[in-house]
């Protein structure tokens, strides 16, 4: 997968969250976990592009963690929502799957990074 689609891929991902977020019940308490999920997931795809204008391996390899860390944690809120049963349950299913699969991407990358780092 190339920078360019990956780029694509997690802005789509923030698009369909943004739509999910709109469908959540207004609530107070829903309001904290809302406007968190759509920090974290917006943040993905933004520190992504961020990262592939780096200055560096090791600049790469910062900002990739980043992604890395905001894709876990969207993870983390997806799972909540998933736990409370609210929002279309089929869009649920589809974002916690589509967050663990760039979760699983992001590692990789920053595993492939570290590793190509440390041997020179």
């Amino acid at each position: 997968m190339t920078p360019q689609v990956l780029e694509k891929r997690t802005q789509a991902f923030a698009v369909r969250v943004l739509r999910f977020a709109q469908t959540l019940p207004f609530r107070r308490s829903m309001q904290v976990l809302e406007m968190q999920l759509v920090r974290a997931a917006t943040l993905i795809g933004a520190n992504y592009r961020e990262a592939n204008r780096a200055e560096s391996r090791k600049d790469f390899l910062h900002k990739v963690a980043v992604v890395e860390k905001e894709a876990s944690e969207t993870l983390y809120w997806l799972e909540l929502i998933e736990a409370l049963q609210i929002g279309d349950p089929e869009e649920r299913t589809a974002l916690l799957q589509e967050c663990q699969e760039l979760l699983a991407i992001f590692t990789r990358i920053g595993k492939t990074v570290r590793s190509r780092l440390s041997k020179g």
